[in-house]
């Protein structure tokens, strides 16, 4: 029998995540040391209020059944969280929780854009930022994010004809590749710029708990009109190591939310009642320990970063999420050439930038998922391989 498949496969390549890890897991039986920075899943463990609150829930059979929706105390609690620690005040119908933000990204394109509309993606940007739209049948129109505007867009470069047909647009602070924050006017900026020409903003608030050097990281609603022109996500996977469990919420403008929820209405029954009451657990539980691992990342962040610069190659420290972002030494052509061989020489695992889009070409992402004396050992295997020589 002969097969076809769906021409947006085409668009997808194998996950560089699963070569490195393919890679990786040969290394390991070879018995070679592997410092694996590649993918930013975090090495805490959830706190133990959050695992018995889903034990017990899932001790009652009840919570097996389709959940079909948000429980109210959860969403309460949302609203609760919200007011407190952004000031954003959100009523019930403006929140909804999600299978993790990545689900919510690759599906609230399917409730806004038609096939033909146009979508802003940034560029370097995480994945799932065009993916998402483009399943859509929207089209994409890249935005750049360059160092020497400190990776945020140039709002006014962007050529009015496509200002025209541009439906939504992407925005992620601090931002997943490249570590950089936005500071409070340039959201007030791009919620004007969102009035002016009629577009949409999705703003992915994955690490607003990872800010570092005595910063606060903040929300994207907290601003005048915010509510007005988007919506937020906001992730429970790196604030509270919830990664597996899958859950988020998309918070903000009450129309978006009531269609996003009828679509999702028709592929999913609910989150998972354990699941629920693990998120309400971690929103209403003691916070403690967001704050705790967050100076453990800047430890360590300072540990890489402090460390290769040392060795003459200067990697800039991160100002938000639990990522290294730093350009290749010079002597490389490419990122997966340099990745590539520091896996060879040294055992050390990052990510080549070109995996998060065209400008990422020539960098490397390094995820702080190593405590900060394990970083320091890879910062010596690095220099012993004399591989930045």
């Amino acid at each position: 029998m002969e097969m076809s498949f769906s021409d947006n496969l085409k668009y997808f390549q194998t996950g560089i995540f699963n070569v490195l890890n393919d890679r990786k897991a040969e290394m390991l039986k070879e018995g070679r040391t592997v410092y694996n920075m590649s993918v930013g899943t975090p090495d805490f463990e959830p706190d133990r209020h959050i695992v018995d609150a889903l034990i017990d829930a899932a001790k009652d059979p009840e919570n097996w059944k389709y959940s079909l929706g948000d429980m109210p105390s959860l969403l309460e609690a949302v609203a609760l969280f919200y007011r407190e620690r952004f000031g954003v005040l959100l009523e019930t119908d403006e929140i909804m929780s999600l299978y993790g933000s990545q689900e919510g990204l690759t599906h609230i394109g399917f409730s806004l854009c038609n096939r033909g509309d146009v979508v802003l993606v940034p560029n370097p940007g995480y994945p799932i930022f065009e993916i998402g739209p483009y399943l859509s049948g929207a089209e994409l129109a890249f935005y750049p994010l360059l160092p020497e505007n400190k990776y945020l867009p140039d709002l006014d470069s962007i050529p009015h004809e496509t200002l025209s047909r541009a439906k939504l647009m992407i925005v992620s602070y601090p931002m997943n590749p490249v570590c950089a924050t936005a500071s409070p006017e340039f959201y007030e900026r791009l919620i004007a710029f969102a009035r002016k020409n009629n577009i949409i903003i999705i703003h992915d608030n994955a690490y607003s708990d990872i800010v570092y050097d005595g910063e606060k990281g903040g929300s994207f609603l907290s601003f005048e009109g915010a509510k007005e022109v988007g919506v937020e996500f906001y992730s429970l996977s790196k604030s509270y190591n919830m990664t597996g469990a899958r859950v988020s919420f998309v918070l903000g403008n009450s129309e978006i939310i009531r269609n996003f929820r009828m679509l999702r209405s028709q592929i999913d029954y609910g989150i998972f009642k354990p699941i629920q009451y693990a998120a309400l657990a971690a929103l209403t539980g003691p916070q403690d320990s967001v704050t705790r691992n967050c100076v453990e990342y800047q430890k360590r962040r300072d540990a890489l970063c402090d460390g290769l610069t040392g060795l003459g190659w200067n990697v800039p420290r991160s100002s938000g999420s639990m990522f290294v972002w730093a350009r290749i030494p010079e002597k490389f052509k490419s990122s997966t050439e340099f990745c590539t061989e520091l896996m060879e020489r040294t055992g050390v695992i990052c990510t080549p930038g070109n995996a998060f889009g065209s400008l990422g070409e020539g960098y490397v992402r390094f995820a702080l998922v190593l405590p900060a004396e394990v970083i320091a050992e890879a910062v010596e295997r690095i220099r012993e391989s004399r591989i930045l020589e």
